[in-house]
């Protein structure tokens, strides 16, 4: 075994590895930029090293200033987690040249699979069914559009050194493909370092399943079953699970049977994930290999009862598998939810900004929450913006689904925005219930954009019990701190109109019968009672409590006069009148939002690469104003509107915030 291992990432997954660490006794080395010199990450190790400033090509890409730390450290093993460095064939070879393992497969097999083009004729080679494409690199958008048309619109261009979604565009039309064309070499060589661009077919509402393999040093090779990972926006995986509610067991064992295969034709040693492109059929395709841990490794550690981060560990140091594939048993199911700083309401824009509160459920047997970011941490526009992933299990599908929903209530986060709601109205989706999902799934059901799930009859209940609690639990605070003259204590009444998004609910309530107002309440609405009981207490941004015996979770925050609770992918707000300011409440007017259909903003914080127009040129709807990158991702920025444009605002190279003015028209 090691004597000590540098984990060269940052985030989550470096308290990840370190957990399984320090359990093993061995002791852990973290990385750090001047960004993140205060990040959880670092105090999770047992020591700790700064690289540089907070680009990553100046801090954890920066090889040379790694391969130091572990001279200087004594380290003789690297963990690279996922990203960065962890399929870059070069840096594991330069640590073998130093003498130092890499915690993961052998340099020639990151090579070799990290090519997408040569990754798909070693699958085609040892029998695995590979998509219709070109897989050679693309020189020009003529020749884009020549190919395109040749295998068949829709096609999918994909950078040849990819990952993480990264230089992935899909082209549906002829004028797509150049566009696309452009986009992608451009974020290929601003990610990899590499331009070279490939196609293939675009498999229309394709699931995306993929298969866990492990292989040691001996030759022996094992799938762990599969994974649905089909839920994603922008190639970005968004909810994750396992098993999948596609497959039957002849299917994952022709999905295992050809990643098992895939892997000992090229001497694979690690832990890996062979992707596949599933179509409605049940036809299934290779789509790549990705030679490292994946983000969504915990649904597979939950449903195999197995440390995947130990067996890297174990592997590299030349142990050999304690299984084979018949001792493979697949146990209950697991989902995962990524919890990312962006919003929703904006395509998905990412949100920059201090974590100024910051709570996650707590951890159990069945939920698991992996977070690198505290209270007062910085989500930065240098890294990925995600703040958790949360995994659950349970004995079946539906009972996983609801655990998971319960714990997305309880996740607190204020200081930027974040995409909790949006992932609680997917898991609340009829179609994702029914396990009838595809890449798609999300274009298809918010076509227009996202749209805030709306409250069931039951869930409107459970709403007017929380506020109506969290309102009277204020009022009966305040009658005790008052100082008021014994005999003039404020009377509390019973008769309560509860607005909920616009709509008028009176109600009548009295404390819990022979418990008091400390327990909870009885709420008459219109003739059916609610018993809502909690411990609750004003000023916790998380109430639990039961109505009518049922568990319910809330988010809750005072809102102006009234409250603002998040609940199963809604976000209400509430206020609790008394029946005659009710009525005057009625007459107020609304106020309205400032025009600003004159000016085009920035949908999201990042910097403006480049202006596709000058002042004074006439525009229309759709035309390409400027392209703003963002978490290594370009963006076009487009007219919404016909006019000229009077004014830029910006210039390129200028960092942008959420809504700046980039163009004023005339």
């Amino acid at each position: 075994m090691f004597n000590k291992i540098l984990i060269a990432n940052r985030g989550e997954i470096v308290l990840r590895i370190a957990r399984t660490a320090k359990r093993l006794g061995i002791p852990t080395v973290a990385v750090y930029s001047d960004a993140d010199a205060y990040a959880r990450h670092v105090s999770a190790c047992d020591e700790a090293v700064r690289l540089g400033p907070p680009p990553v090509r100046e801090s954890y890409l920066a090889t040379d200033k790694i391969i130091a730390a572990c001279k200087r450290l004594g380290v003789d093993a690297v963990h690279p987690g996922y990203g960065f460095l962890s399929e870059n064939a070069e840096f594991a070879k330069t640590l073998a040249q130093h003498g130092i393992t890499f915690i993961g497969p052998d340099p020639e097999v990151v090579a070799l699979m990290g090519d997408k083009i040569m990754a798909n004729r070693s699958a085609k080679a040892a029998g695995v069914p590979t998509v219709p494409g070109h897989w050679e690199p693309i020189a020009s958008a003529d020749e884009a559009v020549a190919i395109g048309l040749e295998i068949g619109l829709p096609v999918m261009l994909k950078a040849a050194a990819g990952g993480g979604g990264k230089g992935i565009r899909i082209a549906r039309t002829e004028s797509d493909l150049r566009d696309a064309f452009r986009l992608a070499r451009s974020e290929a060589q601003s990610a990899f370092g590499d331009d070279r661009v490939f196609i293939e077919k675009f498999i229309i509402r394709p699931r995306h399943i993929e298969i866990q393999v492990l292989g040691d040093r001996h030759g022996n090779v094992i799938h762990l079953g599969e994974r649905e990972c089909s839920i994603q926006r922008r190639h970005q995986k968004v909810i994750e699970e396992a098993p999948s509610p596609f497959v039957d067991e002849e299917m994952r064992q022709a999905m295992g049977g050809s990643a098992v295969a895939l892997s000992k034709s090229v001497g694979y040693s690690s832990a890996g994930t062979v992707e596949l492109i599933v179509g409605q059929d049940r036809s299934f395709y290779f789509l790549e290999m990705n030679t490292r841990l994946q983000v969504e490794h915990s649904v597979t550690e939950y449903i195999n009862d197995i440390d995947i981060v130990e067996w890297m560990i174990r592997i590299a140091a030349g142990e050999e598998l304690d299984r084979t594939q018949d001792d493979v048993r697949l146990n209950g199911w697991s989902v995962e939810a990524r919890i990312y700083a962006e919003d929703p309401n904006r395509n998905f824009m990412p949100s920059i900004g201090r974590l100024v509160r910051c709570r996650m459920p707590e951890d159990t047997d069945q939920l698991r929450v992996d977070s690198g970011v505290y209270e007062g941490s910085e989500i930065s526009h240098y890294y990925d913006p995600m703040i958790a992933k949360v995994t659950s299990w349970d004995l079946n599908r539906d009972s996983a689904i609801t655990r998971i929903r319960r714990a997305l209530d309880e996740i607190y986060i204020k200081g930027v925005t974040h995409n909790v709601e949006f992932v609680a109205t997917l898991m609340a989706n009829p179609r994702f219930l029914a396990g009838d999902i595809s890449t798609s799934f999300i274009e298809e059901e918010y076509p227009d954009g996202f749209v805030p799930a709306s409250l069931q009859d039951s869930e409107v209940e459970a709403v007017i019990a929380a506020a109506v609690l969290m309102h009277l639990r204020y009022l009966h605070r305040m009658a005790h701190v008052t100082g008021a003259l014994p005999g003039y204590r404020r009377q509390i009444g019973h008769d309560w109109v509860v607005v909920v998004d616009g709509a008028h609910y009176p109600v009548s309530v009295t404390p819990v019968a022979g418990r008091g107002p400390e327990e909870g309440f009885d709420i008459d609405v219109s003739g059916h009672l609610l018993s809502v009981h909690s411990d609750w207490q004003v000023g916790d941004p998380v109430l639990r409590c039961t109505v009518n015996a049922k568990p319910q979770r809330f988010t809750v925050e005072r809102n102006g006069l009234g409250y603002r609770l998040h609940h199963m992918g809604a976000e209400t707000d509430v206020v609790v009148y008394r029946p005659s300011v009710a009525a005057l409440a009625k007459l107020m007017p609304e106020r309205k939002a400032p025009d600003m259909s004159k000016y085009l903003l920035s949908p999201m914080p990042g910097m403006l690469k480049s202006m596709a127009r000058e002042e004074g040129e006439k525009v229309g709807p759709g035309d390409e104003i400027a392209v703003v990158e963002a978490m290594k991702m370009e963006n076009i920025i487009r007219a919404g509107t016909t006019g000229t444009i009077a004014k830029f605002h910006v210039k390129p190279g200028d960092t942008l915030s959420t809504g700046q003015i980039i163009a004023e028209f005339a």
